[in-house]
């Protein structure tokens, strides 16, 4: 069982991704982009590096001429500058110079630190990456961004650095916990709404065999978000047009991760957001009142938040104007015209917003 995709810079390929079982490919699909003279050093965090660091290091120690592991603690709130400098100095420790790689083994935190790191150090090097994470399968690991978060606010400090290679051992999400597992299908389901309404359609049809993490089924759905995917970052690289689409859901999204201490997971505060962008697509007439409960209840079977509990509406509105998607102090908002056509909206209004955290906003009293 086994996909290759190949995504393409400027209208050239750039880099591979590889969709399989096992890590037994591992060695062989990084001396296609590297040399067996090279060091490497896996970059992951404390969960992970108890279920795969040794697997993995097993696997590219034919490939490299050393492999060297670098542990940092799990959670998002350690996606940080500090822990970017305690990598930089583990790396100038090793000797670890510019024909030298990186390897980010984990879910979307690992990986955009670890592209950030090698976006940065010496002015650049090169890294791949091993996504463990349903929500980094299918998003983060593609399209070269990377970055850390800023006193809490999110990503804010990033490079564009394409890696050499995505390599997902689907294998690894079997031993994802229910909660992060599903975290990772709101990007799923956004790929669906903002691109492919057939997609979208199929999702939903095959919804018990997505729930019951079926090999076949989950190979199916990670290629097509990932095909959906390689074509916006192809079409716009750097974000300055097309690419934007796929924060439908961000803007309010992040405002409610950040309010919550990010104590709530990236996925479930990214569902609430297309939720609320939803909403705000049918008040402004840009789609049914009937889509948009149907959009709203899609998220429920694959155990996704549409409501929350006693939400800060005022803060969470004042957040997304921290968010690093404003142009010109206006907020680009990414909205539905249909299920499967998204369009860039600035006109959205605090007032907009505020109605739209409310209808998330679950209180005592209801």
């Amino acid at each position: 069982m086994k996909e290759k995709l190949t995504v393409s810079c400027e209208g050239k390929p750039c880099y591979d991704i590889v969709l399989t079982i096992g890590f037994e490919e591992l060695a062989g699909a990084a001396l296609s982009v590297s040399a067996p003279e090279r060091k490497i050093c896996i970059v992951t965090d404390t969960n992970v590096a108890l279920l795969y660091a040794a697997q993995v290091k097993e696997a590219f120690s034919s490939a490299f001429a050393q492999v060297e592991v670098f542990e940092f603690p799990a959670g998002e709130e350690n996606k940080t500058l500090a822990n970017i400098q305690t990598l930089y100095a583990f790396l100038i420790e090793h000797h670890f110079d510019r024909k030298d790689m990186l390897a980010a083994l984990g879910g979307g935190v690992v990986g955009d630190m670890t592209g950030f790191a090698a976006a940065t150090y010496l002015r650049g090097i090169d890294f791949i990456q091993i996504p463990t994470t349903l929500l980094a399968q299918v998003d983060s690991s593609i399209g070269g961004k990377t970055g850390v978060d800023f006193d809490s606010y999110k990503n804010m400090v990033g490079a564009f650095h394409m890696p050499r290679l995505v390599y997902m051992n689907l294998d690894t999400l079997q031993t994802l916990d229910a909660r992060q597992y599903y975290s990772g299908f709101a990007e799923i389901m956004k790929h669906g709404l903002i691109k492919d309404a057939k997609y979208y359609e199929w999702l939903i049809s095959n919804m018990y065999e997505i729930c019951e993490r079926d090999p076949e089924t989950l190979l199916s759905m990670i290629k097509r978000s990932c095909e959906i995917k390689k074509e916006v970052v192809e079409n716009d690289p750097t974000e300055q047009g097309e690419r934007a689409l796929l924060n439908f859901g961000h803007t309010i999204g992040h405002a409610i991760e950040k309010n919550s201490g990010f104590q709530m997971l990236h996925g479930e505060c990214v569902a609430l957001g297309c939720v609320a962008a939803a909403y705000i697509s049918w008040k402004k007439e840009l789609i049914e009142m009937e889509e948009y409960y149907e959009i709203r209840d899609m998220f429920v079977p694959f155990n996704l938040p549409i409501s929350a509990d006693d939400l800060d509406v005022a803060k969470i509105v004042a957040l997304t104007k921290s968010d690093k998607k404003m142009r010109g102090g206006k907020i680009r908002f990414v909205l539905l015209d249909r299920i499967g056509h998204a369009r860039i909206d600035d006109t959205v209004t605090d007032e907009e917003m505020t109605a739209a955290i409310e209808e998330l906003n679950f209180k005592d009293e209801d």
